[in-house]
């Protein structure tokens, strides 16, 4: 069977900055900040606790059909960004239900605000008292299946993929491939975490907690917001599509993905860097078709220079530019690509590139334009989403503008030849 082209035709997006893809969308073009002291713990212990919650979330509003007693808040993040998904695609969610469909899912935490709370629990009252319908939400496997819960789906295979801060690359990619060999028609494919103290506590003890703000690859830069959310995608093959009616928002070219368990938290920036070249050849582009590269832009020390020493690797002395959302919605962890592969998709629907805010001073380590503080319009054609994880996950998508015979059309056909 000969590979089928895979589009992009629904966005789902719940984040600090808008829910739903076109309030996400506006804040991104106005360089909006999620960025507001925590409110989900007790954090009277910590120096400093800013971080990107979601304060506007109402999941009565969002999910109809999940029990909500029985979901964690990331389960009812990713099933509300699934409908959401759903929804932007025009797709009757009948004909969903009737079609073979996927649900992969990728996250840092699972439900582990609900962790924090057992363990609380057992610390005031004894492992005997915890409670028992918030134990049964904890495991990571229910974000995927609430996903398919919320939309009723049976003939459905629903996937979790915890590789950490790439994971939403990761579950892209898993989607692509289920798609594209045409074992699945539809795949609802991204990522989703909520706020937890105990991701907060362990960047924190790591030093990589910034006090105020994030500020990828400026010279100031002091570390992380943590932040929640997530992102889903709506991926069908392209004759799916053009037999619907549907619109396109782009087209998914490719992905690359290794593992260099080099060091369990300082990323290796030469494996990355064979990431970025196993995602080019899987996508049949070369380094100069990319027109933008969505980093994965920590603002810490180590990840910034490393991420652009790598990108230099690959691209010479003059990379594309090169930003990073985190500085609006901090880092969501598994859902930080996923959210960042619906900015690269607005991005190239829309002709713009979203800011890296909170920018004073580029650090000469990284020497990228990095799009400082205010959105640039630009006509872009092939866009790159970066994601590197602890334990050396690392994870390349690489979207296209939907073109019937440009790159994302000759060059398709040319993969699916080969």
């Amino acid at each position: 069977m000969t590979p089928r082209r895979v589009v992009v035709t629904g966005l789902g997006a719940v984040t600090s900055i808008g829910i739903g893809a076109g309030e996400f969308l506006a804040g991104l073009r106005a360089g909006r900040s999620g960025a507001a002291p925590i409110t989900s713990f007790d954090a009277s212990g910590f120096e400093h606790s800013q971080g990107c919650e979601i304060t506007d979330f109402d999941a009565e509003r969002f999910v109809t059909r999940l029990p909500s007693a029985e979901y964690g808040r990331a389960s009812h993040f990713a099933a509300a960004a699934a409908r959401m998904a759903v929804e932007d695609a025009a797709l009757p969610v009948e004909d969903l239900r009737a079609a073979r469909s996927l649900v992969s899912v990728g996250t840092t935490d699972g439900e582990s605000r609900d962790l924090d709370r057992l363990v609380q629990q057992e610390v005031e009252l004894g492992a005997a008292r915890m409670d028992p319908v918030v134990a049964r939400r904890v495991p990571a496997g229910r974000l995927s299946v609430a996903a398919a819960r919320e939309l009723g789906l049976v003939n459905v295979e629903a996937v979790t993929l915890p590789t950490a801060c790439a994971a939403g690359n990761y579950a892209i990619g898993y989607g692509y491939d289920a798609v594209r060999s045409g074992e699945f028609d539809f795949a609802l494919s991204g990522g989703a975490d909520a706020v937890c103290l105990k991701t907060f506590a362990g960047f924190y003890r790591l030093g990589t907690i910034a006090p105020e703000r994030c500020q990828p690859f400026d010279l100031d830069r002091k570390g992380i917001l943590t932040g929640e959310g997530a992102g889903m995608m709506l991926l069908e093959s392209l004759e799916s599509a053009l037999a619907r009616g549907a619109r396109i928002h782009a087209e998914v070219l490719g992905y690359g993905l290794n593992c260099d368990a080099d060091h369990p938290v300082a990323p290796n920036e030469d494996s990355f860097a064979r990431c970025v070249r196993l995602a080019h050849e899987n996508a049949g582009v070369s380094a100069d078709d990319v027109d933008l590269i969505s980093a994965h832009g920590t603002g810490t020390k180590a990840n910034d220079v490393s991420e652009a020493r790598a990108i230099r690797q690959v691209f010479g002395g003059r990379p594309p530019r090169m930003v990073s959302i985190k500085s609006m919605i901090g880092h969501t962890m598994g859902a930080a690509s996923a959210l960042a592969a619906i900015a690269c998709t607005l991005a190239l629907r829309e002709g713009f590139i979203p800011p890296t805010i909170n920018h004073v001073r580029t650090d000469p380590e990284c020497d990228i334009d990095c799009v400082p503080n205010q959105a640039v319009n630009a006509d872009l054609r092939v866009v790159q989403n970066n994601a590197l994880a602890f334990g050396g996950n690392n994870a390349v998508l690489i979207l296209g503008r939907h073109e019937p015979d440009g790159v994302g059309g000759a060059q398709a056909a040319e993969r699916g030849a080969a």
